[in-house]
Order: C-alpha cells, then sequence, then structure tokens
C-alpha cells in the first residue's frame, strides 16, 4: 500500500514528517513484530553512542580529574535534569525509546493519569486525544468541568485500565516531531515501567487532583500505594491539599514537590491564584521540600517577547530551604527572541545567571545535560579547534545581514572570517550586501518601487538592484533583518544598523583585528556585459588600497561562483580563493577536482552536499568530503542555522549536534553560519573534543532513519548527481562595454569612504534629478504636440501666438539641455519625434 506523506504544521511552519501508516482497533502488536528486532539493534547503536558522551570510552582508563565545580543549587551540587516522559521530543513519551534514550542523563517524569479502576498511565495533560490513538477506539467525547474550566476530549476515568493498557497506544503530541513511531508502543503504565529490572529514577507528577476525587478515583490511595511499592523520588502536585494528605505517608526519601501552575489559575484547596501562593514561601515549606514552577515565574518576558528583570523567587525560596524545579523547556518551542533561537543560550540562563535552579524539566533531556556538563561556568578552552567559523553577512541571526551591527557582533561572538558580499552602486560605490536585489534585505521597496525592474540574467522575478541606486540613495534606506525559515528573527533588532561600504568593511576588520575576511564577488559578467561595470577591477582596486594584498596578518579568501572571476586572482598568491558550489551533488570525479584546483583552493559547498537528508531524517554521509579531501583541497559548508526548523530529526534540534557532525564526523575545514556565537561557543567548550568525558558527538547519518520501520520511511530517491566539469568551469569573463550611463569605478584613494564620497555621489545624484525634472518638462512640452484641445474664443488669438512662441523657445532649450544629459539613443529618438511631427499653426486648431 503506496501511503501518503503527512505534512505537519505548528505555528504556521510546515516540516516533512514521517509516512503514517492508518492504525485501526484491531491492529495489534505483531504488525510491529518484524521491524523490532532490527529496531532495536539500531536503537541500542544510537542509545549507546548518546551514552558514551557521557562516560569514558573506555572503563579502565583514568577519569580525568575535572575541579569540583561550586553550584548556586540549595544543595550545591549541578542542577538536575528531569525528562517529561522520557526523551519526548524525539519519541512518544513514555515509549521505551523515549525512556532508554534519557535514562543514564535524567530523571524520568511520568504525568500521571488515573483510569476509573485506578490503573495508573503516564500521559502528560488532562485528557488523552493530544498523544494517544484513543479516538481511534472511543469517536466520542465528553465534556467536565475542571478548574472552573469545560473540558471537552477523552478522559482516562470513564475506562478500565485494562481497555487502556491493549487497546490505546501512544502519538507524538507535538506536530513538529517525528510521526513515524506513532502508534507502536501502548500507554505507558506506571507498574511496568517501575516493577522491570531497570527501572529509571522516578518523579511522579499527579495531575487533576480534585476531578479524581469528583469522579471516585481515590488518588491518595493510589499513590500510596504506589510509594509503598516502588521507590520514588520525587511527588508533585498542584494541589496543596493532597500533599498535605501524602506527606506523612511518603517514604523519606521521596521529595515532595509543589507544582504552581500559570499565575491566574486558582490552586484547589485554598482557591486563590497561584500568584497569590507563591508569596508565602513559609507555608509551602511546611508540605513540600520545593515548587516546580514555569519559566515566566523566575525570568518575565515583556509583551515584545524579550527577557523581562528577573525576580527573586529562586534566592528567596532558598533562603528557607526550597529547591525549585523548572518546567516548559523544549528545543522547538520558542520562549524569547532574547536566545536567538538557541536552547543552550535558554538553559544557561536559568543556571548561570545568578542563582541556579535545582532542576529543568525538558523533553531534550541531552541539550540541558550539555548546557550543564559543556557550557555553564563559561567552561572554555584556552585555544579553540581548527574549523574555521565563518559570518554569513556577519551575525545576521542577530542583525539585518552586512550591516556594522551585524559585523561587529560577529567579531565579538568569536567568528575567525567576516565575509562582503561586494555590490556596486550606480555611482560606483563598492559595498556590502547579500543580494544584487535590494528589496528584501532593505527598506527600498517602499521608498523605490518605482525603480523595480525584471532582470532575467540576475533572477526571475522583479527587484530593485544596487546597480540603480547611488550610495547616497542606498544610505537612506534602512536594513531589514531577514527571516529564519518561516520565524522572525530578532525583532527589536529589525531595522538597526546600518550598510557599509568594502573599504569601511575592510577598515573595521584591520581595527578589530578580525582573523580573516571573505570577499564574495557575484554577478560579474553580467555587470560587464550590460552594465558597464568591472567589478574584478573595482574589487582589487579596494583591496589594493587598503594594503590588504601586502599583508600576512590576516587571512583573505575571495569568492565567487564564476571560475574566470577566481583566475583574476590568480596572480596574488597570499589570497586563498574559494569557489562557491550551490548544486547538490553526491561525488565530485576526478577530473572535476582537477579543474577545481585550477582555478580554487577551497570550495563552499551546500551542506545537504555533504550529508544527505531525507524528509528531515539523515539518510547518509555523500563522496564528496573524501574527494576533495583526497585532492588537499580545503571545504567549507553553509549555511548552518539555530532555527529547530532547520535541523534534521537526528540533531534533536539542537543546533551543537549539527555543528558537532560536521566538524567531527565530515571534517569539514570551516562552516558558515548565521550565528558565529553559537558555533564558537561549541568550538570553546572541552566537550567539542570526541575523546573528552563527557563529549558532545555527532549524529551518525542514517541511524535514526534506520530506527523507523520499513513501512513507514520515506521512499528512498534518486542519488544525487557528480558535479561535472560544465558545473565549474564558466567562460571568459565578457568584456566590459563602453557605456556611457554606466557605473564609474570605485575611487583609487585608499581613504576613499562613505565621508570622503559625497560631493562626487551627490553631484551625480543631482545630475540623475535634473535629468528626471528635465523629462518631466519634456513630458509637459510633449502635451503641445498631442490632441488636448481647450476651446478657445477667436478673441484670445493673440494670447495663443504667444503661448505657441513660449512653447518654441521652451522646447528648443529642452533639446540642448538633454543633448548633454541623457544618452545619445535617448536624444536619437526624441530628435526623430520631433522631425516626424506634423506640427500645425493653425488658429482654427484651437491647440493649447
Amino acid at each position: 500500500m503506496e501511503l501518503p506523506i503527512l505534512l505537519k504544521r505548528i505555528n504556521g511552519v510546515a516540516r516533512n514528517a514521517c509516512f503514517i501508516y492508518p492504525i485501526h482497533q484491531d491492529m495489534n502488536v505483531s504488525f510491529w513484530e518484524k521491524n523490532k528486532m532490527l529496531r532495536s539493534l539500531f536503537l541500542i547503536s544510537l542509545l549507546l553512542h548518546t551514552i558514551v558522551a557521557q562516560k569514558p570510552a573506555d572503563p579502565n582508563l583514568p577519569t580525568p580529574q575535572v575541579p569540583a565545580v561550586k553550584w548556586s543549587t540549595l544543595s550545591g551540587n549541578e542542577p538536575l535534569v528531569i525528562a517529561r516522559g522520557g526523551f519526548s521530543g524525539l519519541f512518544p513519551e513514555g515509549t521505551p525509546d523515549a525512556v532508554a534514550l534519557s535514562q543514564d542523563i535524567s530523571i524520568f517524569l511520568c504525568g500521571l493519569q488515573l483510569t476509573k479502576d485506578g490503573g495508573a498511565f503516564c500521559v502528560t495533560g488532562t485528557t488523552l486525544d493530544n498523544a494517544t490513538t484513543i479516538e481511534m477506539l472511543d469517536p466520542q467525547q465528553k465534556t467536565y468541568n475542571i478548574n472552573g474550566r469545560d473540558v471537552q476530549g477523552h478522559f482516562a476515568v470513564d475506562y478500565e485500565g485494562v481497555l487502556i493498557d491493549q487497546n490505546v497506544s501512544m502519538t507524538q503530541a507535538i506536530f513538529s516531531r517525528p510521526a513515524c513511531y506513532d502508534g507502536m508502543y501502548p500507554i505507558l503504565n506506571v507498574d511496568a515501567l517501575l516493577g522491570g529490572q531497570s527501572a529509571p529514577r522516578f518523579w511522579l507528577n499527579v495531575q487533576n487532583v480534585e476531578f479524581y476525587t469528583q469522579n471516585q478515583v481515590q488518588v491518595v490511595d493510589v499513590v500510596s500505594d504506589l510509594l509503598k511499592a516502588y521507590q520514588i523520588d520525587f511527588v508533585s502536585s498542584s494541589d496543596i491539599g493532597f500533599l498535605k494528605s501524602i506527606n506523612g505517608k511518603s517514604n523519606k526519601a521521596t521529595k515532595l514537590i509543589f507544582e504552581l501552575l500559570n499565575a491566574k489559575d486558582v490552586e484547589p484547596a485554598t482557591r486563590q491564584a497561584y500568584e497569590s501562593v507563591v508569596k508565602d514561601l513559609a507555608s509551602i515549606k511546611s508540605f513540600a521540600s520545593g515548587i516546580m514552577v514555569p519559566k515566566e515565574y523566575i525570568w518575565p518576558i515583556t509583551p515584545d517577547k524579550y527577557l523581562g528583570l528577573p525576580t527573586t523567587l529562586v534566592a528567596d525560596a532558598h533562603k528557607l530551604g526550597l529547591e525549585v524545579y523548572v518546567y516548559g523547556f523544549a528545543n522547538d518551542f520558542f520562549y524569547s527572541y532574547s536566545f536567538n533561537s538557541d536552547p543552550t543560550a535558554e538553559y544557561l540562563q536559568f543556571i548561570d545567571k545568578g542563582d541556579s535552579v535545582d532542576g529543568v524539566i525538558t523533553d531534550f533531556p541531552s541539550t540541558a545535560s550539555n548546557a550543564i556538563a559543556c557550557f555553564a561556568h563559561n567552561n572554555t578552552l584556552p585555544k579553540k579547534g581548527p574549523t574555521l567559523i565563518i559570518s554569513d553577512n556577519g551575525a545576521s541571526g542577530v542583525y539585518p545581514g552586512s550591516t556594522d551591527l551585524a559585523y561587529q557582533q560577529a567579531i565579538d561572538d568569536g567568528a575567525d572570517i567576516i565575509d562582503c558580499t561586494v555590490q556596486i552602486t550606480k555611482d560606483g560605490i563598492a559595498f556590502c550586501s547579500n543580494s544584487i536585489d535590494l528589496s528584501a534585505d532593505t527598506t527600498a521597496m517602499t521608498k523605490f518601487m518605482s525603480r523595480s525592474s525584471k532582470v532575467p540574467e540576475l533572477q526571475p522575478k522583479s527587484g530593485i538592484f544596487s546597480f540603480d541606486l547611488t550610495w547616497s540613495e542606498i544610505q537612506a534606506l534602512k536594513p531589514q533583518i531577514t527571516k529564519g525559515g518561516d520565524f522572525l528573527r530578532n525583532p527589536a533588532n529589525k531595522n538597526k544598523g546600518k550598510l557599509v561600504t568594502l573599504s569601511e568593511f575592510l577598515e573595521l576588520a584591520k581595527a578589530k583585528a578580525v582573523p580573516g575576511i571573505l570577499v564574495n564577488i557575484a554577478n560579474a559578467a553580467y555587470l560587464a556585459s550590460k552594465k558597464g561595470v568591472d567589478i574584478v577591477g573595482v574589487v582589487r582596486t579596494v583591496l589594493s588600497n587598503a594594503t590588504v594584498d601586502k599583508q600576512s596578518t590576516q587571512q583573505v579568501l575571495i569568492q565567487s561562483d564564476d571560475s574566470s572571476v577566481l583566475s583574476k586572482f590568480k596572480d596574488i598568491p597570499s589570497y586563498k580563493r574559494v569557489m562557491l558550489l550551490n548544486d547538490k551533488m553526491g561525488d565530485v570525479p576526478k577530473e572535476t577536482v582537477e579543474e577545481i584546483k585550477k582555478y580554487a583552493d577551497a570550495v563552499n559547498l551546500p551542506k545537504t552536499s555533504v550529508i544527505k537528508v531525507l524528509d528531515s531524517f539523515l539518510a547518509g554521509m555523500t563522496n564528496v568530503v573524501k574527494d576533495l579531501k583526497d585532492a588537499n583541497v580545503t571545504i567549507i559548508v553553509h549555511t548552518l542555522k539555530n532555527e529547530y526548523t532547520s535541523l534534521a530529526f537526528d540533531y534533536w534540534s539542537d543546533p551543537n549536534m549539527e555543528i558537532a557532525t560536521y566538524v567531527q564526523s565530515a571534517k569539514v575545514d570551516g562552516i558558515v553560519t548565521d550565528f558565529p556565537a553559537t558555533a564558537s561557543r561549541f568550538m570553546r567548550s572541552p566537550c567539542s573534543d570526541p575523546t573528552h568525558n563527557p563529549a558532545i558527538l555527532p549524529s551518525r547519518p542514517g541511524d535514526l532513519l534506520k530506527t523507523v520501520p520499513t513501512e513507514l520511511q520515506p521512499p528512498a530517491q534518486a542519488p544525487l548527481p557528480p558535479l561535472e566539469v560544465a558545473n565549474v568551469v564558466d567562460p571568459p569573463l565578457p568584456a566590459v562595454i563602453n557605456n556611457s550611463n554606466s557605473t564609474k569605478p570605485e575611487p583609487t584613494s585608499a581613504d576613499a569612504t562613505s565621508e570622503d564620497s559625497p560631493p562626487t555621489s551627490g553631484a551625480k545624484a543631482n545630475i540623475a534629478n535634473s535629468g528626471l525634472s528635465l523629462v518631466a518638462i519634456l513630458v509637459f512640452v510633449m502635451l503641445f504636440n498631442e490632441k488636448t484641445t481647450i476651446p478657445m474664443k477667436s478673441n484670445h488669438d493673440n494670447k495663443y501666438e504667444k503661448i505657441t512662441k513660449f512653447h518654441s523657445y521652451i522646447q528648443t532649450k529642452v533639446y540642448e539641455i538633454l543633448q548633454l544629459c541623457i544618452p545619445f539613443s535617448l536624444h536619437q529618438l526624441i530628435t526623430m519625434k520631433k522631425l516626424t511631427q506634423n506640427r500645425t499653426t493653425d488658429h482654427s486648431d484651437n491647440q493649447l
């Protein structure tokens, strides 16, 4: 049976999920049996690979002695990692895969739901609808009033435990996560988990106590029986009455934790809002060992979604001997623009900024564990690894790309190389901008819509191109930060910064002692043949004027997708030439490699040409890196981002995992990224060394895909094509045409910056504006030649003669001025218009 791909959506973001096999009520576990052995083998491999990151590779080797770190938790130990439903960011919560993958690095949190006969199951939430196949068992829903709100759905309390156990399976509750594992395992039974031979450390979160009590389910008795039968480390609840009731019945080793819900929600026992209850921490201390709170209780969020000032809740609780646990962490949940889509930065905000919380509840325990073990307390190496961090138009994930602020941020964030893609203005100024079309990255569309044009040689859609605007006009524009896929980036910085000339870019890199620069040259053939612009010559001149070619302290990379452009820099040995390749490829034949080496020392490849991706799963490594490395060609990949929608499932929505994979597995020499801070933090962490304990190990392409049952795997794609010589070698650059309306070259003075150039560009702008004014006058004059008539009385004939003479005088002067101000071809057109006019001065025409 051929199955359709399910395109799942979350907040408007579409991602390819897995094939979904329809699960019917009569489907039993035997459907999966033929896949279970194969899946288990690959899952064990994945699990062991993850554990290596936490334990020594060889138990006989001595564990490195790391100085003890004093944490600001209540105990002084490192914060705990509590996994909601196990590794629920990847697998459905409570499934064997989710439990196994998280067991060695976290405490398992079970959101307790109870059946009418007291059966205990782990499903987060009030109903079973969002995370199970219950609707296939029973299409009918019910409505209950819970905590003052009507809730509709399927409730565990309406069913017998055995019915749930044998007929309902778990599904992934979050639509942006893989659905391949839906329906594979039944809902997790608490007795089955804790009664097993290798039970995890366990946190029981008791939900909706009042609701169960109203429906004749004795929650206190059920939980008391569980506490007597099993070792349970934590019991939490949002109901004060329940915690007080269980207080004397729990094991001394079990900690009772009071869960605070949203600030305006009402606590059942006291009938007070949680925001009021939390003010009396001393009272909470009388029945609980700690509190469990949403993130906003500690770091409030402003209306524009940035971090506000912190509260004193953690410090106040610690003074009274209360531990503080925070819930709501997930790599694929948005919390605040302050973190730039970096989940590690979010964890560090709660454990490394002021008083540390005592634990975090998360769907991605590996990211939280790495944040604690690898990045907290400014845990950095004296020197980063050899892989180069190259900015993508500066720190373009934080500020608008190619602006002074984006470049400064990239430098501050630890980029090894900052980049400038060179564009040319109408008046010949070389400046930095990601695209020759300014409509996406600036406010050009709102100010110069009339300049929009369509240039098929450059792009299929219309745009406002740099060569149609003067530098002074471009300086008047505001830059715009681009989206990260469908996600907004840092709206507070949306229009901050200013675009810089190439000269200013070089001066900044020199002043800040940046280790290297990358200058990217695009569209050289078009500019030469159509606009009369020698962009290669302009760039060479600016670089020479800045003495970039005469120094050895700063690495200089010249990049282009045109081999003929790169050949123009062959005579400068201090420059390293980089060939930009945007085509996907599976291998690079030897003859192609040889051609590349004639023009370039390095290549900049799409990341999917190094690691193949199939419906958001890593499918395997290509041969590209091996083919190029064997020929001693340097390899750079582009473009790495923080947003989880840009990451394969194998990276667990963690950009650190992607970086580790390209650095450690693919062994590339450089990565291009919108977020240099994320890459720099990883490269400078001891955990970036795979031999370190602990270490952040790379994903292994293809392993996760093999855990998906064969019936549910996406169809295999055709092999990626090889990179042919024709995709590498370009024809020689065309001659630069002699276009009187073309841009003039960049000033050759070494100090020709934007401050020095206004007189020139301003004069040209005035000429352009004068030309527009003259054209307007011409249009007005031409009206005299059209058949627009106004009836006039005969006694006004003398006035008509005066108007006619004035018209003739103006028209003559306009033509004289146009000869000096506009291209000859246009002048010819106007002259021909003049000669072919059938002008009449017959007063009877009554023309004006």
